[in-house]
């Protein structure tokens, strides 16, 4: 019985199907907004414990605080690229219904297929761009494809000494002269580690990991 159904339901027309993709599309571009507000706006709380964290010598905390602003960053810039590969696969779906209205059918677009595969890709919206691809497959917009894994490299090994780099820069960009004006050998972490850790000390640490979780958080 579902099979008739199927059968006698009319097909949607490619401006119909247009609209629903795009319409979604434009919703997943205000997803990646929002999440690119929330992670600026819990740098903002990590740049202020950097600081706090740099003027009581404290360069391990700092250290450890400005490698997640690192991978914020690094998150925030990806999730730009996502955006504007999202704004692209809506703009040749647009140039696809045009060819439809004088062929009468939607074609296939290499284009879109390299967008949704590269984006199947991407953590943030990998489930949405599986389903696109169901979709423009079956709608013929795109050929059936492997999804290759879930590309990780900003957690590689190979990554590291990259990042390691940059921190120092974030310090050196938030921490300002408080930084700059500390021993040689603190600011490459070799302070010694004070035998008994006091009860504010902890505290401190326990507001950091805080810190930490939150950021992370934003950027899942």
């Amino acid at each position: 019985m579902e099979k008739v159904k199927n059968i006698l339901k009319p097909k949607p027309n490619p401006q119909q199907l247009l609209r629903d993709w795009q319409r979604r599309l434009r919703q997943e571009c205000r997803n990646i907004e929002r999440q690119i507000r929330d992670i600026q706006r819990e740098e903002k709380n990590v740049q202020k414990a950097i600081k706090e964290a740099a003027k009581r010598n404290d360069m391990g905390s700092a250290k450890s605080l400005a490698k997640e602003i690192v991978r914020s960053q690094r998150t925030v810039n990806r999730l730009y690229e996502n955006k504007a590969q999202l704004n692209s696969i809506s703009m040749h779906l647009g140039e696809s219904v045009a060819i439809a209205r004088t062929v009468g059918h939607l074609s296939k677009s290499a284009e879109v297929m390299k967008l949704v595969n590269n984006l199947m890709k991407a953590p943030e919206v990998a489930m949405t761009m599986q389903e696109f691809s169901k979709e423009m497959t079956k709608a013929g917009v795109m050929e059936e494809m492997v999804n290759d894994a879930v590309d990780s490299a900003l957690d590689s090994e190979d990554m590291e000494e990259e990042i390691e780099e940059e921190v120092d820069k974030v310090l050196t960009a938030i921490a300002g002269e408080t930084t700059s004006q500390l021993p040689q050998a603190v600011r490459k972490e070799k302070l010694k580690q004070p035998a008994v850790e006091d009860a504010e000390g902890a505290d401190d640490e326990e507001d950091l990991e805080e810190l930490r979780a939150r950021l992370a958080k934003v950027r899942s």
